[in-house]
This record gives structure tokens, C-alpha cells and sequence, in this order.
């Protein structure tokens, strides 16, 4: 090993690696790096759960160099996915950020069909809303103390029977579907959504602003049985907001033909001769 000692020898050597690194290294290294590729990016914010449409992705040419072997290149795998995690415009799509339905927090909201509306009020106190034991899926009753400041306490007929779709703590995670935070102490409920029609939903928000709601556990169990609930309160719905016949300008009418309107005052009903005198002194006609 004495050659190694020599000077020249080293220089020699020193020389023969720079030269391959100038020769050969290095232009493998700036190919590598100059290479273009194209991937999906982000060019309006998606949140989480948010389906991800066209118009906010794009396809863009970029360095090959250093990128992580799962992202997306192709926008027909982005497209129609869900994001499940927050994106913001600039951000590259990989495959552990999209997912083919939307995060289990929220996916509940994804089921709308519009006749039917999602809307949470706040659980004031822990007893209000059964002490964190709604679920998804329960049935309960809306209880109204001191209704319409009429004194009494009363479950409205419009939510007599309503379906719970989730319950979720103050930190915004829903305590129903285990989607919680490291924590190991259990947080305690802040709201509860219920599923309601858009005339349920101005009295939920009627008691909402008036800060008085009670939540009370009616039916837990099988779809089948908790839609019969639901079928009951639509039936009542249907009574109580059933649209007037057309031509009808003051409410039913009796077999006579008198009108029975809801703004017909009392003391005007008397006898038929009597109303018919009355209408007739009324328009002139002797």
C-alpha cells in the first residue's frame, strides 16, 4: 500500500474522480433534476370532506425531481373524490388525500336530498341533551319549556318525533362516529343535528333563540322501526300544514255551505236566516 503514499499517485486518482464527476455524475444528476412530469394541483381551496370538482383542480408541468411516488397525475383519479384533508391552492394532490367517500364526520350531510333539511341546536346544559347518550339514528322528542311564553311546558306537534344524525362535542369533532380527538377523556356533547323539514327547522331555531330546548330519547333500534316514527310525524306535518283548496278564501265550509274560516268570529254565527239577513242588509239589498 505504499503507492497510496506517493503524491502523485493521489493527485492522479484525484483528478480520474473529478473528471467522472464532472462527466458523468453530473450530467445524470441535471437530467434527473430537469426532468418534467406532469401532476394534478390544487387551484381553489377544498376543505375537508368537500367533494373535489374540475374546476378546481389543473393539470400542471413540473420538476420530476423529488416527487412523492403516490402523487396524483391524472385528473380523472381527483375528480369526483373527496378530499380528506384540508387543500389550498398550490398544493399537490397525493393519494392518501382524496378518498372515494367523504370523511365519516361529515357524511352524513352528503345524504341530503333536499326535501329534508340538517340543522343543530346547542345542548345548554349536559341533561339537555340525555347526557351525551344520543346517537345516530335515535329518535327523540323536542321539549319546550315556557312555549311561546305561554307558561307551559309542551313538545311541539312539528317535533314530536325527530331523527338524530349526529352529535358533536364543542371541538367540532362528532362524538357518534369515534372520529375524536388523542385525548382519552371522552368530550362531552355541544350540539345535536337533527334531520327535519324546512318547517320544523323555524321552530328548532325558535327554540334555539330562545335558548330553551330538551331532548328526549323516544325510540333506539332498527331503521325499519324508527322510519314508522318518522312516517307518524309527517302525517302530522301533513295536517298541520296542509295547503288550502283553491277558491276557498275563508277555511272549510259545512254541509250548509257556511263557511267555518279560523278567523270567524263567534258571536257573528248565529242562525243561517240570521247570517243570510245580515249579508243581505250588509250589501244594500232590501
Amino acid at each position: 500500500m505504499s503507492f497510496l503514499k506517493n503524491r502523485t499517485v493521489i493527485g492522479v486518482v484525484c483528478i480520474f474522480l473529478s473528471l467522472v464527476i464532472c462527466f458523468a455524475v453530473t450530467p445524470l444528476f441535471n437530467k434527473s433534476i430537469s426532468d418534467k412530469t406532469e401532476i394534478v394541483r390544487v387551484v381553489k381551496s377544498v376543505r375537508l370532506g368537500e367533494e373535489i370538482t374540475a374546476d378546481k383542480v389543473k393539470t400542471m408541468e413540473v420538476g420530476a425531481y423529488n416527487l412523492p411516488d403516490d402523487v396524483v397525475r391524472n385528473p380523472d383519479m381527483v375528480i369526483g373524490k373527496f378530499a380528506s384533508a384540508d387543500l389550498v391552492p398550490g398544493d399537490y394532490i397525493i393519494a392518501s388525500k382524496i378518498a372515494d367517500e367523504p370523511a365519516a364526520e361529515n357524511a352524513y350531510l352528503y345524504n341530503l336530498t333536499g326535501e329534508k333539511q340538517a340543522i343543530s341546536i346547542s345542548v345548554k346544559a349536559f341533561a339537555n341533551g340525555l347526557s351525551g347518550k344520543l346517537q345516530s339514528g335515535d329518535i327523540v322528542s323536542v321539549i319546550a319549556p315556557d312555549y311561546k311564553k305561554q307558561g307551559m311546558t309542551v313538545i311541539p306537534e312539528e317535533l314530536q318525533y325527530v331523527e338524530v344524525i349526529a352529535v358533536t362535542a364543542n371541538s367540532g369533532y362528532d362524538a357518534n362516529t369515534g372520529e375524536q380527538g388523542d385525548g382519552t377523556e371522552k368530550e362531552l356533547p355541544g350540539t345535536v343535528t337533527l334531520l327535519v323539514t324546512p318547517e320544523q327547522s323555524k321552530v328548532l331555531a325558535e327554540l334555539e333563540s330562545e335558548g330553551k330546548a330538551h331532548l328526549s330519547l323516544v325510540y333506539r333500534g332498527n331503521a325499519a322501526n324508527s322510519a314508522r316514527f318518522i312516517e307518524a310525524q309527517e302525517t302530522i306535518l301533513e295536517e298541520l300544514y296542509a295547503p288550502m283548496e283553491e277558491g276557498d278564501g275563508s277555511g272549510e265550509t259545512d254541509e250548509n255551505g257556511t263557511g267555518r274560516g279560523e278567523n270567524m268570529d263567534p258571536e257573528s254565527a248565529g242562525s243561517g236566516d240570521a247570517g243570510q239577513e245580515d249579508g243581505l242588509s250588509e250589501s244594500g239589498v232590501e
